[in-house]
């Protein structure tokens, strides 16, 4: 598929990015060849402009790209993404609709309303949506990755961990799954584990502020306070929002037990 995948750690959803062409399958067929050839420039313009993060810019281009071909869904799915990077999540969910309806056996839609719906708490709405990716694409780490998100939204987390453990077999390079999975096990109960697998991914990934602020709270709770400290240092430098639990609570969407462990390092260490 053409389209480029980003990552939003704040939102804690894995995004599928832009349609980078017109496939030929998304184009109606009905197209001349200067019409196809007119759509290619309206397309490449719009998404210049979104690559460039010019997102005001670019939603005005997809607009108008829509209005000469209002059938294409890679029109609609990427002005919608454009809206959600504006946080204009209502107006995205209506361009996702379209998408959905011109094109309803294509995954990356649905993925992308999945994370609207995270982001309004839709919790089962955004399940639904993921569901319907595996549908049609039953190995994509992304949408049991983003199901696992919806439903630890729901308090369900040992489901939430199951599907993260599937996202990470699927994709063993997917950091995010596997910082997820192992957030989520610290939850159960599976705290030694949780600390392995956290050691681990900032052993491969130095700069993963998520996972070195995990690892402080996690290593704080367990008396291994020289470790904890070390790490906050880290994490704390790469990533300033860890000391605001609001944020990790609410934004970043921690697992209710690694929160309170990170309270308890940051009142007891006196930060």
């Amino acid at each position: 598929m053409g389209w480029i995948v980003t990552a939003s750690i704040a939102l804690v959803w894995w995004f599928v990015g832009l349609w980078t062409g017109v496939p030929t399958a998304l184009a109606q067929t009905h197209l001349t060849e200067i019409q196809f050839e007119q759509l290619e420039q309206v397309f490449d313009r719009a998404m210049r402009s979104s690559q460039q993060g010019n997102f005001v810019e670019a939603e005005d281009r997809w607009s108008e790209a829509i209005e000469q071909f209002p059938d294409n869904p890679a029109l609609w799915s990427n002005r919608g993404n454009v809206r959600v990077s504006q946080n204009h999540l209502e107006a995205a969910l209506s361009d996702y609709n379209r998408a959905i309806e011109l094109a309803p056996e294509v995954p990356d839609p649905y993925l992308n309303r999945g994370t609207v719906y995270e982001a309004l708490q839709r919790w089962d709405d955004a399940i639904a949506d993921y569901n319907c990716v595996l549908d049609l694409s039953p190995d994509d780490p992304a949408a049991y990755n983003n199901r696992g998100n919806a439903k630890a939204g729901r308090g369900n987390w040992e489901d939430a961990a199951a599907d993260y453990k599937t996202a990470v077999e699927l994709a063993p390079d997917f950091a995010f799954a596997r910082a997820n999975y192992a957030l989520a096990l610290y939850q159960i109960g599976k705290t030694d584990e949780a600390v392995r697998r956290m050691k681990n991914i900032v052993r491969r990934y130095p700069q993963f502020a998520d996972m070195r602020a995990a690892l402080t709270a996690s290593l704080w709770a367990k008396g291994s306070l020289g470790e904890a400290e070390s790490n906050w240092v880290a994490a704390y430098g790469l990533d300033s929002r860890y000391g605001d639990l609001e944020w990790v609570a609410r934004i970043r969407r921690w697992p209710p037990r690694m929160v309170e462990a990170l309270g308890n390092f940051l009142n007891l260490s006196g930060r």
